[in-house]
């Protein structure tokens, strides 16, 4: 869906993207990682043409973005900024309603879209005329999200879009964030300096530094199979905690006995360890059943037995 083939910015003699290149498939969550100043959202802010390249190309589903004007590339991308980028003095329902305007949509159909955001994101019909300093900073990031999504872009670019949330509100909207039936459709690259986020919202990662790609993969390939030693130190200190997120029960599958379901919580195998692990705390479960994703079958596991599971896992990547 989206193709980036050697990349520069520069800004004078700084160098801010220095030949990257990657590609996006389809419906694809796709993090650009890495400090501040590594070129992640200079990078974000080419594909839309808010900053143009140096040099190199950008393709949007086989399209040169460079061949059309940036305002009507613009208007086929969804994009959310940290800070959410609310107009002040509109009030929320018109904050949404701008690409539809900009598209001429008709009252109704516009109004239609809207409610149905509201509903889906988790956001009263009350809050329509209220304007965005009358919104918690929570809300104020579901308005900013629902006006990239009212248009249905086949393409989401998300810059720092959590960042100016506190943990509590991060970690219910990174929850709602997952389960939202409309970005599973969308093709999706996000900025963001946060390790665990990348890892607990990313099918891919792309770890940046001083404007280059360092590595470019799953978060399992990141952690298990390190490209050298920055990517190793990158995520050394939040290792275990990103090892459990980034992992699925399928991944374990082969080193659990086979036991039918018993009693107690069943979980699909592309579930992340790490959610297994919470359902032993919340839920006070002593047993899972995970149905494997592929296959027909179950298996049964206690705490124990899933982070035995776990270990020999790692025993195995450490030897290969």
């Amino acid at each position: 869906m989206i193709k980036v083939d050697h990349l520069s910015k520069s800004f004078g003699k700084v160098k801010a993207v220095d030949h990257i290149s990657f590609e996006v498939a389809e419906r694809e969550n796709l993090i650009l990682l890495g400090t501040s100043g590594c070129g992640k959202t200079t990078t974000l802010k080419m594909i839309n043409r808010l900053i143009e390249p140096t040099s190199g190309k950008i393709f949007i589903n086989g399209d040169n973005i460079m061949d059309q004007p940036p305002e009507l590339l613009r208007r086929g991308i969804g994009y959310v900024l940290q800070n959410n980028g609310l107009f002040p003095h509109y009030t929320v329902a018109e904050n949404i309603a701008i690409v539809p305007q900009l598209l001429k949509w008709d009252a109704k159909k516009t109004e239609h879209r809207v409610s149905e955001l509201l509903e889906k994101l988790h956001l009263d019909k009350s809050y329509l005329k209220v304007y965005p300093n009358e919104l918690s900073g929570g809300q104020q990031q579901r308005v900013g999200l629902a006006r990239a999504l009212v248009a249905d872009p086949p393409v989401l670019l998300m810059d720092e879009p959590f960042g100016a949330l506190d943990n509590v509100t991060r970690s219910k909207i990174h929850a709602e964030f997952k389960a939202l039936d409309e970005l599973k459709r969308k093709t999706i690259i996000m900025v963001t300096h946060d390790v665990q986020e990348a890892f607990e919202l990313g099918d891919r990662i792309c770890l940046m530094d001083k404007g280059k790609i360092i590595q470019n993969g799953t978060p399992t390939e990141l952690l298990f199979n390190p490209a050298n030693a920055f990517v190793k130190d990158f995520l050394q200190e939040q290792r275990l905690q990103l090892e459990f997120k980034a992992l699925r029960l399928n991944d374990i599958w082969k080193y659990l006995a086979p036991q039918p379901p018993k009693g107690g919580v069943d979980l699909q195998g592309e579930v992340s360890f790490w959610s297994a692990i919470e359902e032993f705390k919340f839920t006070k479960t002593e047993s899972i059943n995970i149905k494997h994703q592929q296959k027909d079958e179950y298996r049964s596991a206690g705490f124990e037995e899933l982070m035995s599971a776990f270990y020999q896992y790692k025993k195995q990547q450490q030897h290969e």
